[in-house]
């Protein structure tokens, strides 16, 4: 099975992920989930680099729960391989790559969204540091430089920019 992530790197996201404060971006893009499902009709939804399944916690909260969920995050071996679904969502994850497997995970992600794959990106440094003195978003690269990456593997159906980075929602390309 190819690497996704370095050993080092994974017992850093591991010990990351004891902060009850950590991996909570997907809360906010809830609504936005929901009604991408509602709208598509869509009954999976695959979270790539789920961390402690905030997305599907927050769904929940907002009183929606027709989906099948399937989480994937290294950190969690227990939720196990990513699984296809019709609708892929990559919040906060993208940034957080070690640059060396970055294709891989573009590949991966392609390989598994049926239909659409909904990413958030930043594109500025994170306010945490690693303790090795790292930034903890590796990646922070504006959006022009992601684009290109993201369009040899999807088409682009929806991009808004933040204040921190960008949203896209993407239909794979068969």
């Amino acid at each position: 099975m190819p690497k996704y992530i370095s050993d080092e790197y994974l017992n850093t996201q591991i010990d990351l992920h004891q902060n009850s404060n950590y991996g909570t971006a997907s809360i906010s893009h809830a609504p936005n989930i929901k009604e991408i499902l509602i709208d598509t009709g869509f009954k999976t939804l695959s979270d790539y680099g789920a961390g402690k399944r905030n997305l599907q916690k927050a769904l929940h909260e907002i009183d929606y729960t027709d989906f099948q969920y399937f989480p994937y995050d290294p950190v969690f071996p227990e939720y196990g391989e990513p699984k296809p679904a019709e609708l892929v969502c990559c919040i906060d994850v993208m940034e957080h790559i070690e640059e060396m497997y970055l294709e891989r995970i573009l590949d991966e992600l392609k390989s598994i969204t049926l239909n659409l794959c909904y990413f958030s990106i930043a594109t500025i440094p994170a306010k945490k540091i690693l303790q090795n003195g790292q930034n903890a978003h590796l990646i922070q690269k504006p959006s022009r430089w992601w684009l290109p990456k993201l369009c040899e593997r999807f088409h682009i159906q929806f991009l808004k920019l933040t204040k921190g980075g960008f949203i896209v929602l993407c239909k794979s390309i068969k």
